[in-house]
């Protein structure tokens, strides 16, 4: 795994995100990652560390993470808290281990920038993910309802 750089596509990494979240799409769930434009990848990828996984010339998962990440007023998260986000498996490596790979270099990065806890937020309708994430160690503290996009509470999941 690496940074994320100038040389990388953008419509690539848009292309994979597209097809890791194609069947939370196709199960109604409304994930952005599911659609976003390639100018909407490189604003999100922007807000911090974007890392990426590659077998061969292919991109086949990324992360990306940010700490101290700004959160909205009232966000059930520690001050100082990290987050990550986009975090995506391409659909040919489910099953590898590479995304509890990526999930633990989210963390060590969060923990390397100097954060002590990382927050991450997803749609409470997508039990198959939350159940991803609960056999990982987190473990959700709070529902946000959030109208945008979804229409979905989201659980904010800590992690130590």
């Amino acid at each position: 795994m690496r940074r994320f750089h100038d040389g990388d596509s953008v419509e690539e990494l848009t292309f994979l995100l597209h097809r890791a979240y194609a069947d939370h799409a196709a199960a109604g769930r409304v994930f952005f990652a599911s659609y976003q434009s390639p100018q909407d990848t490189r604003h999100r990828r922007s807000k911090g560390e974007c890392w990426v996984a590659t077998k061969g010339d292919d991109l086949v998962g990324t992360a990306t993470v940010s700490a101290p990440h700004t959160t909205p007023t009232g966000y059930p998260a520690p001050e100082g808290a990290g987050s990550f986000w986009l975090l995506a498996v391409d659909p040919s490596q489910r099953g590898s281990g590479l995304g509890y790979r990526l999930l633990t270099l989210a963390e060590a990065s969060i923990a390397t920038l100097g954060s002590s806890h990382a927050v991450i937020d997803t749609s409470a309708a997508a039990d198959d993910l939350l159940a991803w994430y609960r056999r990982r160690r987190p473990v959700p503290v709070a529902l946000v309802a959030r109208t945008r996009l979804t229409g979905h509470g989201r659980p904010a999941i800590p992690s130590a």
